[in-house]
């Protein structure tokens, strides 16, 4: 008899993001199949030209690993590496005086520092989410024992996400009592852009009833309107007295810098408490990444007017596929609500006016991965994307969740041009079949 699983382990499934990728990968079809992945925001682009200059130095003569010798760091991070994140800050117009820079493996590893350090385990003060939200934010509450409450959003017919209503943030604060607030102003899954005069409204309510405010700034650079970025440390403290020591912001080397697998990521604040703790919680991981941390430490040395050079590089780019990408869904799915492409990488597509009695999103990401099937351009093709049911916190009635799914702007040009005609083609083809599924 086998030793039992852990409660945690038993019911634990694969992330939304994932779950599409372990299914298609027990196809026994899937080498006669083309595949579209955008269920995950696995970026295909080359990475910073000064990342890959290091990445071809990493023996050199000045690397530290010129003798092969791979040491722990310091649980903070290297200098370089803290600097790199900081100097990103300034291009991007934020404050950096007074900030405190911690390197992570990835920003999910940031996530669940800033989780212990604002809850704590098994904490009784929830965390405060704006539905639909990152899934991993939920996935590591849940690691942890932390509870998670959520305020909705709503797409409008027009690809709108409606803005957080401010009155109602502030009813769910007195009502739930939780730690902190957590928005992602670049955001995913929803592509909405968080405008700075926004954001002051809900650092306002922070102040007002005690509590932490969490950026997630993974994508802040990548947005397709005529707006700064929005960023926690862009907002005027001395405007809202009593905002300074309760700033959270989760930084990546993945999106914006096109090194998803670098894995590193930061976490910042203005809390120096905070910082030290966190730290000392790292201390059990003892480093993160030491390789991931000298290529991006690479970015520290880039003037601003550089990383601003890239910056406009990568929007020109994603804002000219998102677009085309939603238009295309427009027009050989009419009917299809898409978000609108101004922030991050991802769109929401929600078929709630199209889809048959008993469709669930869930359901046609998994048949498409392990089943889905249809020619095109010669080829036989299947889409992998993510269901959004993962990225809403609370299972409320009326969530929209079963019409939605996030699809992840991140394929070769040549394939997110296919996805339009490949998502319309396996729609049909799978509403077909419920069509003519047996009446249980």
């Amino acid at each position: 008899m086998h030793a039992p699983l852990s409660p945690h382990f038993q019911a634990r499934q694969p992330s939304p993001i994932r779950e599409a990728q372990i299914l298609f990968a027990r196809r026994p079809d899937r080498e006669q199949l083309q595949v579209v992945n955008v269920s995950i925001g696995n970026v295909s682009r080359p990475i910073h030209p000064a990342l890959f200059a290091r990445m071809a130095q990493l023996t050199a003569s000045g690397s530290p690993f010129a003798e092969g010798v791979v040491k722990y760091s310091s649980s903070v991070g290297f200098d370089e590496a803290r600097q790199a994140f900081l100097n990103i800050i300034a291009s991007a117009g934020g404050e950096t005086e007074g900030l405190h820079c911690q390197i992570t493996d990835g920003g999910s590893q940031a996530m669940e520092l800033m989780l212990l350090g604002v809850c704590g385990p098994s904490a009784q003060r929830p965390l405060l989410l704006i539905d639909p939200c990152y899934t991993n934010y939920m996935d590591l509450a849940r690691r942890a024992s932390i509870r998670t409450v959520s305020l909705r959003r709503h797409l409008r017919d027009d690809g709108l996400f409606e803005p957080p209503d401010l009155a109602e943030l502030e009813k769910q604060i007195v009502l739930q009592q939780p730690a902190g607030v957590v928005l992602i102003p670049a955001d995913n899954p929803t592509g909405q852009f968080l405008r700075l005069e926004a954001i002051e409204g809900i650092a306002r309510l922070c102040v007002k009833h005690g509590l932490w405010l969490i950026s997630d700034e993974a994508y802040r650079e990548l947005h397709y309107v005529d707006q700064r970025a929005s960023s926690v440390w862009r907002l005027d403290t001395d405007a809202i007295p009593g905002l300074v020591g309760r700033r959270i912001s989760i930084e990546s080397a993945s999106k914006v810098w096109n090194a998803c697998g670098l894995r590193i990521g930061a976490l910042v604040t203005d809390n120096h408490e905070l910082h030290t703790k966190s730290v000392a919680e790292y201390t059990a991981n003892l480093c993160a990444n030491v390789i991931g941390q000298y290529v991006f430490g690479a970015l520290a040395h880039q003037s601003h007017a550089e990383l601003q050079a890239w910056y406009n590089h990568q929007c020109d780019y994603y804002a000219q596929l998102m677009r085309q990408v939603r238009d295309d869904l427009l027009d050989v799915l009419p009917g299809v609500v898409v978000s609108r492409a101004d922030a991050s990488l991802y769109a929401v597509v929600d078929v709630r006016e199209l889809a048959p009695p008993g469709f669930r999103a869930a359901d046609f990401v998994r048949w498409c991965a392990s089943e889905g099937r249809v020619p095109l351009d010669g080829g036989d093709h299947t889409l992998l994307v993510a269901p959004l049911a993962g990225f809403y916190g609370q299972r409320i009635e009326n969530c929209p969740s079963e019409t939605q799914m996030r699809l992840a702007c991140v394929e070769e040009p040549l394939a997110m041009r296919k996805l339009p005609r490949l998502f319309a083609a396996l729609f049909r083809q799978y509403c077909l079949k419920l069509a003519k599924a047996p009446v249980t």
